[in-house]
Protein backbone atom coordinates (compact mmCIF):
# COMPACT_ATOMS: atom_id res chain seq x y z
CA UNK A 1 0.00 0.00 0.00
CA UNK A 2 0.77 3.33 -0.81
CA UNK A 3 1.77 6.45 1.82
CA UNK A 4 -0.77 9.47 1.27
CA UNK A 5 1.00 11.94 0.52
CA UNK A 6 -0.69 15.09 1.84
CA UNK A 7 2.38 17.44 -0.01
CA UNK A 8 0.79 16.89 -3.29
CA UNK A 9 -1.07 19.78 -4.50
CA UNK A 10 -4.23 17.92 -5.78
CA UNK A 11 -4.62 16.59 -2.12
CA UNK A 12 -4.15 19.78 -0.36
CA UNK A 13 -6.65 21.38 -3.00
CA UNK A 14 -9.32 18.68 -1.55
CA UNK A 15 -8.16 18.98 2.12
CA UNK A 16 -8.89 22.88 0.77
CA UNK A 17 -12.91 22.07 -0.12
CA UNK A 18 -13.34 19.48 2.77
CA UNK A 19 -12.22 22.47 4.99
CA UNK A 20 -14.57 25.22 3.53
CA UNK A 21 -17.13 22.70 3.33
CA UNK A 22 -17.58 23.65 -0.54
CA UNK A 23 -19.96 21.84 -2.64
CA UNK A 24 -17.91 19.80 -5.65
CA UNK A 25 -18.90 18.10 -9.07
CA UNK A 26 -17.61 15.01 -9.66
CA UNK A 27 -17.38 13.39 -13.03
CA UNK A 28 -16.96 9.81 -13.33
CA UNK A 29 -15.04 7.59 -16.04
CA UNK A 30 -18.42 6.09 -16.44
CA UNK A 31 -20.09 9.53 -17.01
CA UNK A 32 -22.20 9.63 -13.61
CA UNK A 33 -21.83 13.27 -13.08
CA UNK A 34 -22.16 13.62 -8.72
CA UNK A 35 -22.28 16.66 -6.33
CA UNK A 36 -22.27 16.91 -2.96
CA UNK A 37 -19.45 17.78 -0.53
CA UNK A 38 -16.94 16.37 -0.14
CA UNK A 39 -16.50 14.27 3.88
CA UNK A 40 -12.98 13.05 3.90
CA UNK A 41 -10.48 11.42 1.36
CA UNK A 42 -7.78 8.81 1.65
CA UNK A 43 -4.94 7.46 -1.04
CA UNK A 44 -7.48 5.14 -2.56
CA UNK A 45 -11.42 7.06 -2.06
CA UNK A 46 -13.15 10.07 -1.89
CA UNK A 47 -16.47 10.00 0.23
CA UNK A 48 -18.90 12.45 -1.40
CA UNK A 49 -21.85 12.96 0.69
CA UNK A 50 -24.66 13.47 -1.80
CA UNK A 51 -28.48 14.50 -0.80
CA UNK A 52 -27.63 12.68 2.94
CA UNK A 53 -25.86 9.73 1.89
CA UNK A 54 -22.30 8.92 1.72
CA UNK A 55 -20.82 7.50 -1.41
CA UNK A 56 -17.20 6.34 -1.55
CA UNK A 57 -15.76 6.81 -4.75
CA UNK A 58 -12.35 5.26 -5.92
CA UNK A 59 -9.92 7.65 -7.28
CA UNK A 60 -9.54 6.19 -10.53
CA UNK A 61 -13.19 6.23 -11.43
CA UNK A 62 -13.00 10.14 -11.40
CA UNK A 63 -12.54 12.14 -14.42
CA UNK A 64 -12.71 15.78 -13.12
CA UNK A 65 -13.65 17.55 -9.67
CA UNK A 66 -14.44 20.61 -9.87
CA UNK A 67 -16.61 23.43 -7.43
CA UNK A 68 -20.29 24.33 -7.86
CA UNK A 69 -21.57 27.18 -9.54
Amino acid sequence: MSEFQTGLPSVRQVQGFIKDKQDVELKLTTNDVLSGKISWQDQDCICLKVSGQQVLIWRGAIAYMKLRD
